[in-house]
């Protein structure tokens, strides 16, 4: 990714703007391109990686550029669609827009990666037009002429076989898709995961130009191991425990859909089910309101033909009343992870028992506000 990324012509005219090193918090920056256009056309922009380090985003390979390079909304997208894909042993897809997951699925027994990319994409068809697409594992012939089957910015992935690489070059049969980008990024084993990874600090820059610096997203959630009933007490309560139990199954989505929720605008929730989500709420500014708009989405697309009953959902932040869990256990779901720290936990917890909905609380909050 050197000199493989085109620029425009308002871009080339202000390449001087941009430094070819930097330095930030004692951290050489080298300059690896610039870039198409920052968020928008108007805004130059420039892409750096950390010198002296290996970098699996930084250093991606362009296997096949398109009609120009990347942008900043490209390089974004990427980035927090490998954000959810970096957590999964199995093969997964993440399917990115605006910087948030248009869907994200792994693979279940006896699915191949071709069937891991569908689930991942119609869990909202139309949003995914357009989109970014990250696999955690290489791209195939049957996944890659899926891709090319509708119009899509780019896809990310650890390498793609060569059967896959002529499908995605064959601007005969697929003109609709003919400049896809596709992009080789490194091993993601080297992202940070969990609480006590080696992790860079994030950096927010105001609009005054004063800077915001703070540790990175990381999680306490390892494994299904670490999921625990929801406990919580008050005065009017007492001492209450969830106790509905989520199935083997519901255990593995829950942490699914957790792990998918971190890469999710808050407020955020995530619905999912065998692997798979069905819906995503995001960026709204109540609880309630984003799991109302995940749900609506979910009955929008599919129009009665199908439910969520027995789905499972994610919600990044604490739930202050019962309504939200009235809410989603009123659309058929039956498990539900959610941090603790409501003043009213208990009273959420006991109308859960009543419900019938299993709900555990995690160690953290996980907001993401980009």
């Amino acid at each position: 990714m050197t000199n493989q990324l085109s620029r425009d012509t308002y871009l080339s005219k202000n390449i001087g703007e941009f430094a070819e090193s930097a330095i930030f918090n004692g951290q050489e920056y080298i300059k690896v391109c610039d870039l198409r256009y920052g968020t928008n056309p108007h805004q130059p922009a420039a892409f750096y990686r950390p010198a002296g380090r290996v970098t699996p985003i930084g250093e991606m390979k362009i296997l096949k550029d398109g009609k120009s390079g990347l942008s900043q909304t490209n390089l974004e997208d990427i980035s927090y669609a490998l954000n959810i894909v970096k957590f999964f042993h199995r093969p997964a897809c993440a399917v990115m827009k605006h910087v948030n997951p248009s869907g994200a699925a792994i693979s279940c027994i006896g699915e191949s990666l071709h069937d891991v990319y569908v689930k991942a994409r119609d869990c909202d068809a139309r949003a995914a037009f357009g989109s970014v697409i990250a696999f955690n594992v290489e791209i195939d012939a049957p996944t890659a002429q899926e891709i090319m089957s509708t119009f899509n910015e780019c896809v990310v992935a650890p390498g793609a076989t060569p059967e896959a690489m002529k499908i995605f070059n064959d601007q005969e049969n697929y003109k609709l898709n003919r400049h896809i980008r596709v992009v080789q990024c490194g091993d993601l084993s080297l992202l940070p995961k969990f609480v006590g990874d080696s992790a860079d600090k994030t950096v927010k820059v105001l609009a005054d130009g004063s800077l915001v610096v703070a540790e990175p997203l990381l999680t306490n959630l390892r494994s299904i191991a670490d999921l625990r009933p929801a406990t919580g007490e008050n005065k009017s309560c007492g001492h209450v425990v969830s106790n509905i139990e989520a199935t083997a199954q519901q255990l593995e989505d829950l942490l699914f859909a957790w792990y998918v929720n971190i890469s999710v605008r808050s407020n955020g929730v995530v619905i999912a089910k065998d692997g798979q989500t069905l819906s995503v709420g995001t960026g709204e500014q109540d609880r309630v309101g984003a799991i109302e708009q995940a749900i609506a989405k979910f009955n929008a697309k599919y129009k009665g033909s199908s439910s969520l009953k027995g789905s499972v959902m994610a919600s990044d932040g604490f739930f202050p009343f019962a309504d939200g869990v009235e809410t989603a256990a009123a659309a058929g779901i039956s498990a539900i992870i959610a941090p603790s720290g409501s003043l009213k936990d208990a009273d959420v917890i006991k109308r859960a028992n009543e419900l019938g909905v299993a709900l555990y609380h995690a160690s953290e909050r996980i907001f993401s506000h980009h």
